[in-house]
This record gives C-alpha cells, sequence and structure tokens, in this order.
C-alpha cells in the first residue's frame, strides 16, 4: 500500500504491515512506533490496527478537525 491508496481506502483501518509499506519500513519498526505511542494504534487483544484518519492526518500535516478554524 502507499499513500496515494491509503488516502483512497474508505477502510476505517489498516493492518500494521499496510502501514509499514505506506511509511516504507518494517513492520517492526511500526510496532516500535505503536509502542511508543508514536503511531496510532488499537489494540483487539492481540492483534494491532492503524486507524486510517489518524495515520494520514500524522503523514500530510493535515488538522484534526477539532483544530480546524471556523
Amino acid at each position: 500500500m502507499d499513500l496515494e491508496q491509503l488516502t483512497q481506502s474508505t477502510c476505517p483501518t489498516i493492518t500494521v504491515s499496510a502501514a509499514a509499506g505506506v511509511l516504507g519500513v518494517d513492520p517492526r519498526t511500526v510496532m516500535r512506533g505503536v509502542d511508543e505511542g508514536t503511531i496510532p494504534a488499537i489494540r483487539l487483544g492481540r492483534r494491532v490496527v492503524i486507524p486510517r484518519v489518524p495515520l494520514l492526518r500524522m503523514l500530510t500535516g493535515d488538522p484534526a478537525p477539532a483544530e480546524v478554524a471556523v
């Protein structure tokens, strides 16, 4: 998966492997970022998924909806 595919996706979450592909790193590096709190993640038991919109915001620098000036 690349950034364009991530942007066009409608899935609310992506796998750690897909996030690693977007970031161009090893999945273990993504998990290290999850463990350190630098990459947003949702833990479902032993499974970890990455929420798509927060990851996109992290990569593009777009503000969160609450931060947008009205």
